[in-house]
Parts: structure tokens; sequence; C-alpha cells
């Protein structure tokens, strides 16, 4: 029987200099889609699928990442006295229990799989962890990471979320190299960080993954890859070198990179339109904006 995932690691140490000048002043994670910061959609995600501990990796300048899971009782105080019930049980969505949360720093940008390897003692030996990257939202009515674990109970080893891309932007990914393709699930004979000739496939690795132990003792060995930098794409591929099982799932859902200007724009109109409360007057303002804007070429 596979050991059960209860924790959850969400490296959010990055600069998110594709966002300045606004990220000068707040985290790129707790940028608003809509009326919820990027990281509540991995939290909320998180929890769906059974997660109890939650370890994020970060950096400095990230205290208001921080301060949003305490509590904040003024607030709380202040909505209860005006009766706003419906507010307040959305800010205490926020809300972690004592000891539930843990912070580690990560004091160079060395990549994902260094981001990865500075939780390594918050996790046991024998504990699989799950690795959540709040750039990647996911729409989907059953979270990505709960249909991964449904999956992982019979599969056990190493499992990562992935999509299908256009050939012409693979070299932007994880890729994988498919030994068996059995629908929703595939298991992995290789995998390729950013292939630039050749790539092994297009089904690219999204930020979703279900990680071994063993992967850490990987990471301890502080290899660099593309970029120069620590890809826990290389730790995973290892796995397989080693003889261990990896498997890509192809998730249900939509998937939005919010970690590109673009990207944040999609999804916000996205989770706008699909909002009973803002979709029907949005949906009026797109089309009356597409309507007046000129054509190209006019």
């Amino acid at each position: 029987m596979n050991n059960k995932v209860t924790k959850a690691i969400f490296p959010v140490a990055g600069l998110g200099t594709r966002f300045l000048p606004a990220t000068k002043a707040i985290p790129k994670e707790v940028l608003p889609l809509v009326d919820r910061p990027l990281i509540q959609y991995a939290i909320d995600e998180a929890r769906a699928a059974g997660i109890k501990e939650f370890i994020f990796v970060t950096s400095r300048g990230k205290s208001a990442l921080e301060d949003y899971f305490d509590l904040a009782p003024e607030l709380e105080r202040a909505l209860v006295e005006k009766g706003k019930d419906d507010l307040l049980a959305e800010v205490r969505k926020a809300n972690m229990d004592s000891g539930q949360i843990a912070y580690v720093r990560q004091t160079e940008a060395l990549g994902l799989g260094h981001a990865v390897w500075c939780a390594r003692r918050l996790i046991g030996p024998d504990e699989p962890v799950a690795v959540l990257l709040p750039d990647d939202v996911i729409s989907a009515e059953t979270p990505c990471l709960e249909q991964m674990m449904d999956a992982y109970a019979d599969t056990g080893g190493c499992m990562v979320a992935t999509m299908e891309v256009p050939r012409e932007q693979v070299s932007a990914y994880g890729v994988l190299d498919v030994a068996d393709d059995m629908g929703r699930l595939v298991k992995a004979q290789g995998m390729v960080e950013k292939p630039k000739i050749n790539p092994p496939s297009n089904l690219a690795v999204i930020g979703r993954y279900i990680l071994a132990p063993s992967v850490f003792t990987t990471l301890n060995d502080g290899q660099k890859g593309a970029g120069g930098e620590i890809q826990l794409t290389d730790a995973i591929a290892r796995e397989i070198t080693e003889g261990r099982d990896v498997y890509g799932y192809r998730f249900e859902g939509r998937r939005f990179d919010c970690g590109s200007k673009s990207g944040f724009l999609k999804a916000t109109v996205a989770f706008g339109l699909a909002r009973p409360d803002l979709g029907p007057d949005f949906a009026e303002f797109l089309r009356d904006t597409v309507n007046y804007m000129p054509k190209p070429g006019e």
C-alpha cells in the first residue's frame, strides 16, 4: 500500500520580475485573481486533495504572503459587527491552524529543484510529498491534485501533471518521453528539461507533482542542469534511470500560466466569466469592448 500524501511544498521564493513594478511592493503570489490571491487557489486545491501540512519555500520580501495566512481578529470582528457573514467566511478560508504551516528560506535562486530541496528537513525519510506551483492555476471540476492522488493510490512512484502543448512551445517545459500511454495515465521512460531540439513528445510537465522520498536523495547531489539551475525535472528523470516508476497524468481541466501577464489576464477573464455574480455584466462589457476596438489594419 502506498503511503498517503499529507504534506505539500509551495515554492514561492521567486522575485516576480515579469510583474514589476507591482511586485516591488507585494509578492506575486498575493496578486488577486478576481478577488482571491493566486496562492489561495493552490491552497484550496491542496486541501481538497487531503493535504494537512503546508510548507512554503520563501525568500526576502515575502512577509505579506505570511501575513495573509495569519488570523486577522480586528477585521473579523468588524465583519461580525456589520453582519457581513459571507465576507467573513471568505476571509476565514485563508486561516491556518497553529503548526499547520511552515516557512523555509531559499537564500539563493538556484532553481526549482533547489527550492524543493530546501524543504527536505520537514519531510520524513519515507514520506511522499506534493509540490504545487501557484503560477499554474488549474480550473477543474475535480481539482487537479485530487485527480492525481486518486491515480497515485494505485501507482505509487512519482507522478507529474501533464498536458499536450504545441510543438513550437515544448522548449519552455519539461517534457515526457513516453514508454506506455494508457490514456489519462502515461508511464515515462525519460524526462527532458526544456529540450531545444528533437523533443521526445509534446507532453509538457505542469506545476503539480507527487514526489517519492528518493527524489530528495538525488537533489542532495546539487547537480545543475538547464540554465545552470538545479532542475526538479532532472531529479525525477533519475528515478527512471535507477529503476523506479514515474508517471504523467493528463488532468481534466484548463490550465492558466499566471506567471505571465498574458496568462494572468486570460485567467482573470475566464474566472470572472465563471462567477454567477460577475459573469453576465462582465460578458456584456467584453462584447462591447471587442466591438468597439478597431480591427487589425483599420
